[in-house]
């Protein structure tokens, strides 16, 4: 009977969770959920000088906010705790031990500056740097001697020299290291802590992971890891190295390209469902027309064996495409629940002011700029003329469509015309509009455009008869009447559109 699948990411709380890792993580969330599988988390805390509370804390909150969620680990518990690799010392101890009782692990006393002097001496005769194995010689007796005497020192795994390592890897196939280019590696600091790899493999191996998914830059580390499982006498995982996450220029993707960490897409208004979609496309392909999928649709397509070898380029105008799919297909309510906050602290509704009407009237304004918007930000500055008077207007449109010497004109006859319109509705509107086009003679978007203008400062948005109607004849009528004075006067300020 074939093992439950079981994978992990082991985030390190030394900072904010990047893009890549949340990556990695979302490939290995996909991996169990296609195969009934447990999801780990577990966190990669030994490093007591950088890993904070606060960062811990933040990466939860990232994965709770982009909706990964975990079987096993930190808050959920499981069978194989704890999860957080400080709490984890004794377990690390014990396979320490068994290493060294049989002859597996050694001491090593060497200072910095010999292991520096033989890095040098084998650049020097055009050797890659490796660990001479000079400790793995002392006998016994010199060894309790030292450890009897406190000087300082580090353990190494004992490894052959001899023959190759071979990492399976399930998206670059059979990846062959040769043992001479491992050396006797440290699995122990001198500080009394395990090393990552040390305390990495002792974890997946007792919390019997079966496939390892993390990033290309680990590959080098897995002939260590495959070489440390075999000496405890654990079954080696299958792995799976997705490819780097690369800026456009192919450079290393750092703050210089924009945002980096999920918290910093969060702040700027970019979805879950949006991110976690990006990170998708971030190395595996469902297809062009494939592009916008659910959570359950990714489950359904995705398979390691069609992760791509080579890097994924960051493509920070695919994320903002998919951001504004996701933004416009929400729901008027649900985006209104999310705005209110924005418009009682920018004063445009007062808190008190929660009427059925009121906030019927919110719900259509939102429903109309919806469409438009690729994320809270447009929203917003496309609600802003509903609420302020317009106090620029687009430059272009200035120039194009308030040239017309008739413009003056024609926009109070306008307001003239709307004043005299009553109930103020949009059928209603739309009737006189279109009336009055006729009377002038002139072509419908020679009244439309510069109207639009007037009203909004902009030369597109929702239908405009729409807008009269929201805005309300008063308003209407001290808007055109307005534009028409700063026209004739020479005074319209106008913005960058």
């Amino acid at each position: 009977m074939d093992k439950q699948v079981r994978v992990r990411f082991a985030p390190s709380p030394t900072g904010a969770l990047h893009i890549g890792g949340a990556r990695t993580a979302y490939f290995n969330w996909l991996y169990a959920r296609q195969h009934n599988g447990v999801f780990v988390l577990r966190i990669d805390d030994t490093d007591r000088a950088r890993s904070t509370e606060a960062s811990y804390e933040q990466i939860l909150d990232s994965f709770r906010w982009l909706g990964i969620d975990w079987d096993e680990g930190p808050e959920v518990g499981g069978e194989f705790g704890p999860y957080r690799q400080s709490e984890r010392m004794a377990i690390y101890e014990e396979q320490l031990a068994r290493l060294r009782e049989e002859n597996r692990a050694y001491p090593c006393f060497c200072t910095q500056e010999e292991l520096q002097a033989e890095r040098e001496a084998a650049q020097q005769a055009g050797r890659a740097p490796r660990y001479s194995g000079k400790c793995r010689h002392l006998s016994a007796d010199e060894v309790a001697s030292r450890l009897a005497q406190g000087i300082p020192h580090v353990y190494r795994l004992r490894v052959q020299p001899e023959g190759e390592t071979v990492v399976h890897d399930v998206i670059r196939g059979d990846v062959v290291f040769r043992n001479a280019e491992i050396d006797d590696f440290i699995i122990w600091k001198a500080d009394g802590t395990p090393t990552y790899h040390f305390a990495s493999c002792v974890d997946d191996a007792k919390m019997e992971i079966t496939h390892i998914i993390r990033a290309e830059e680990h590959l080098s580390n897995t002939p260590r890891h495959v070489v440390l499982f075999a000496a405890l006498g654990f079954d080696i995982p299958l792995f799976a190295h997705v490819p780097m996450i690369l800026a456009p220029d192919r450079s290393k993707l750092s703050k210089r390209h924009g945002a980096t960490s999920v918290s910093e897409y969060r702040e700027q208004g970019i979805l879950p469902e949006a991110l976690v979609n990006y990170l998708l496309l971030l190395g595996f392909s469902p297809g062009e027309d494939h592009e916008v999928l659910t959570r359950d649709e990714a489950v359904q397509r995705f398979t390691l064996e069609q992760v791509a070898k080579h890097a994924a380029v960051y493509d920070v105008k695919k994320l903002e495409w998919l951001n504004a799919q996701y933004y416009r297909a929400q729901s008027p309510d649900t985006v209104l629940e999310q705005v209110l906050p924005v418009l009682f602290a920018r004063g445009w509704v007062d808190e008190r002011e929660k009427s059925r009407e009121r906030l019927a009237w919110l719900r259509t304004a939102i429903e109309f700029v919806l469409t438009r918007s690729r994320n809270e930000a447009d929203l917003i500055e496309g609600l802003r003329y509903y609420f302020e008077p317009v106090a620029s207007y687009d430059e272009k449109g200035v120039k194009k469509q308030f040239a017309d010497k008739e413009v003056p004109l024609r926009l109070r006859k306008v307001a003239e015309r709307l004043s005299a319109v009553s109930p103020f509705a949009t059928s209603r509107v739309e009737t006189a509009f279109r009336a009055l086009i006729d009377e002038l003679g002139v072509k419908g978007g020679q009244l439309i455009h510069p109207t639009r203008l007037a009203l909004t400062g902009l030369t597109v948005g929702p239908g405009l008869f729409d807008v009269m109607v929201l805005l309300g004849g008063d308003e209407c009528v001290s808007r055109l009447r307005a534009a028409a004075d700063l026209i004739e006067a020479g005074t319209v300020a106008v913005s960058q559109a």
